[in-house]
């Protein structure tokens, strides 16, 4: 398994709750502060999550992650193929929960299903954790699960882009979940084709979101790319929104709300 290392800020209230770097070491995660939720790490092999909820729920998240884990690898120790494959997957009714969604993520998407994969475990721990929490923030390597009861402001970084940390995408609050997921040809370890300094995508699926960003991404090599990479996400039924930012230009699409944020560039 593999996740995917990019950067956000997410502000609540103007309070910043968690950042995502490309420091391997993610030593920006001890400089975050958290009004009102308890922050913990939970890490297993590969996977590398930094959690946001009402209580401390970190036997529980790990948990999920270990099964969520458990049912993907058995999976790929099956079919060895799921794990390389950049193509949509065939549908596997027998397959675990996880794995389903992310072979139906891809397929919507046009991708394989490990384009994911981030977003799934992500998501399948919050959605864990809501049970026993109000609020959960999951963030996955830049694959990030919300549920929150008031607004939110994400801070889109996009590498060198003038624009990066220059705007942000406000989300309300998010009763029954929300995933925002990016991909980038420029910035961190994930997997494009593309060339696009960042590719955010809003779904109330987390895994989709996933898929999709890099469905898009793959599209993008210049300016001229925006439209039609936007034409495209706009096709995959359960996308509500779409960023995307080329060096200075930048294409938006959607419930998406964005807003300047103060201060330089992050």
């Amino acid at each position: 398994m593999c996740y995917r290392n990019e950067r956000w800020i997410v502000k609540k209230n103007g309070s910043q709750l968690f950042s995502i770097g490309s420091d391997r070491k993610r030593t920006y995660r001890q400089q975050v502060c958290c009004e009102g939720l308890h922050r913990f790490q939970v890490v297993c092999q590969e996977t590398d999550l930094m959690i946001r909820a009402g209580c401390m729920l970190d036997q529980v998240a790990r948990e999920q992650v270990i099964s969520a884990r458990a049912h993907i690898e058995g999976f790929i120790k099956r079919y060895p193929d799921f794990a390389t494959t950049l193509e949509p997957w065939p549908e596997q009714a027998l397959a675990p929960k996880i794995v389903r969604t992310m072979i139906h993520a891809g397929r919507n998407a046009g991708v394989g299903p490990m384009a994911a994969v981030a977003g799934a475990v992500a998501e399948s721990v919050g959605r864990k954790l809501i049970h026993q929490s109000r609020q959960v923030i999951v963030e996955n390597g830049g694959d990030v699960f919300l549920k929150t009861e008031k607004a939110v402001v994400a801070g889109l970084f996009a590498g060198d882009s003038p624009l990066s940390m220059k705007v942000g995408i406000r989300v309300p609050g998010t009763p029954k979940g929300l995933g925002l997921c990016t991909s980038s040809g420029t910035v961190g370890h994930s997997l494009s084709k593309g060339r696009a300094d960042a590719v955010c995508v809003m779904s109330h699926s987390c895994t989709l979101a996933d898929a999709s960003a890099t469905a898009i991404g793959n599209r993008v090599q210049r300016h001229g790319d925006i439209q039609t990479a936007i034409d495209f996400g706009r096709t995959i039924k359960g996308v509500i929104g779409i960023v995307i930012v080329v060096e200075e230009k930048m294409g938006v699409w959607g419930q998406v709300e964005l807003i300047p944020l103060e201060g330089k560039k992050g």
